[in-house]
């Protein structure tokens, strides 16, 4: 079976978890890391699945199992105040103070508002993108950014951006091949981009 490109399912939440918390350390494996391997997932990834499911897809490997995605916001501001007003209370309980390997990701969690940035103001939408390593480097990328800009200009929206860890060369390279820019932005640890949804050239 050949691996196929399609809209994000509920039964694919955990295999979401898992490819989140498998590439977050800069595209490499975050496990162990934090006092639970979901704690990346419930920032990162999951919210967005939650709260626009039409926003989100996946490579399936052909056996209906999900091995990268694509997941995102039409309007970063509504799911910023979406975030704080039902995301945060949903998932209070599952992160009590107290273990330090969760301090810096828990900061994350209860500060949506950082996405808010003046600079990404005209580029509204923003995407999370994710493969497992060995399916990585099959054009799946491609195909997966491809669904995600024809469903936001479907939506209407116009531009989007994207933030990583400026040490991800890779997916640095992997960007810019697609068309996104720099967008410079002042006092920030990542680097960001962003681009029109224009079909891929």
């Amino acid at each position: 079976m050949e691996p196929i490109i399609r809209g994000y399912r509920p039964a694919d939440l955990d295999a979401v978890y898992d490819i989140c918390v498998r590439t977050g350390a800069a595209g490499g494996d975050a496990r162990g890391r934090h006092s639970t391997d979901r704690l990346l997932g419930d920032i990162w990834a999951v919210p967005y699945v939650t709260r626009e499911p039409q926003h989100a897809y996946v490579v399936d490997d052909g056996h209906g199992n999900a091995v990268g995605y694509i997941l995102g916001t039409a309007d970063t501001p509504a799911f910023v105040s979406w975030f704080r007003a039902e995301w945060l209370p949903a998932t209070a309980a599952r992160y009590p103070d107290g273990d330090p390997r969760d301090d810096a990701m828990l900061t994350n969690l209860h500060d949506p508002e950082r996405m808010l940035i003046p600079e990404l103001a005209g580029y509204p939408a923003h995407l999370h993108i994710d493969l497992l390593p060995d399916w990585q480097g099959k054009r799946l990328g491609q195909g997966l950014m491809a669904a995600f800009l024809d469903g936001l200009r479907s939506a209407g929206v116009e531009r989007v951006h994207l933030g990583m860890a400026p040490e991800n060369h890779g997916a640095y390279a992997f960007y810019r091949r697609l068309g996104f820019h720099d967008v410079p932005v002042a006092d920030s640890g990542a680097k960001f981009l962003g681009r029109g949804t224009s079909p891929l050239g």
